[in-house]
């Protein structure tokens, strides 16, 4: 139960707890599509969530700014921005396969002041403030700690990809001395990127655009609260134009990767 002036991290952690409790319950019934156009839809799941994630936010900072995956941007307060996306991986969902994430940040100007992201299936919520991540499992918080020890790299392979050629995540995975030094992955879901500040990915690689982005702003701040290397897949800092991401436990990790992910630059 929320106090009355609740931290914002708290609130996310509220937020993405809501939106968990409709994807759990709604997983595997009969939904109804609503076509987004080039092959991406939404689900009465995902819509259901983020009325059940706004309601939360609503009643403890209305003011705020929202940018929400299907409802679009609304609030008075442009300096507090909460990137929301109620169901991450909403192909595997429609699919009936339980690996999906719930994402919601806050951005204050160009930080992420706080965020959480929700595993609906595995009961775990990833939450972060500015200067630590942790655990919440049933009801007790443990800090992140990551490690690049499980070598699993996971590529996102969803379109667009603004960088080919010098940069492509396909080419990455076929790469003989990517597969000597890590085993690629392909979750199809943010939660990955998660999964880098837990320690049960050793790094996630995206292309596309990260700014202002409800997929990725969670994970964003999960992995730099718990210490993770996180750049742009040119080693800039992310954030900087539509030139991907580079999350990864370690810095030596990151610098194989980040070399490797260079291989077809000029």
């Amino acid at each position: 139960m929320l106090g009355r002036m609740p931290a914002d991290a708290e609130i996310a952690v509220a937020m993405v707890a809501a939106g968990a409790e409709v994807v759990r319950r709604r997983f595997g019934a009969v939904l109804e599509r609503i076509d987004k156009g080039g092959g991406d839809f939404a689900t009465s799941a995902d819509l259901e969530a983020e009325t059940a994630m706004l309601a939360v936010l609503r009643a403890h900072r209305p003011a705020d700014a929202v940018m929400a995956e299907e409802s679009g941007e609304g609030g008075d307060d442009p300096s507090r921005t909460w990137l929301v996306d109620p169901l991450c991986g909403t192909l595997n969902y429609a699919a009936r396969m339980p690996v999906v994430a719930v994402n919601a940040a806050l951005r204050a100007g160009d930080r992420l002041v706080a965020a959480a992201v929700a595993d609906p299936f595995g009961g775990d919520i990833l939450w972060a403030d500015e200067a630590s991540a942790h655990v919440r499992v049933d009801g007790c918080d443990s800090v992140l700690a990551p490690t690049a020890a499980t070598c699993l790299v996971d590529l996102n392979l969803d379109p667009p990809f603004p960088n080919a050629p010098a940069f492509s995540a396909v080419s990455l995975a076929a790469d003989p001395e990517f597969v000597a030094g890590f085993r690629p992955r392909v979750v199809s879901s943010s939660v990955a990127l998660a999964w880098v500040a837990t320690g049960q990915r050793a790094a996630y690689i995206t292309d596309g655009d990260a700014r202002a982005s409800v997929h990725f702003a969670a994970g964003i701040a999960l992995c730099e609260a718990a210490g993770c290397v996180v750049t742009d897949v040119f080693g800039e800092r992310w954030g900087g134009g539509p030139t991907g991401l580079i999350a990864a436990a370690d810095s030596d990790t990151h610098a194989m990767l980040l070399r490797l992910a260079g291989k077809r630059r000029p």
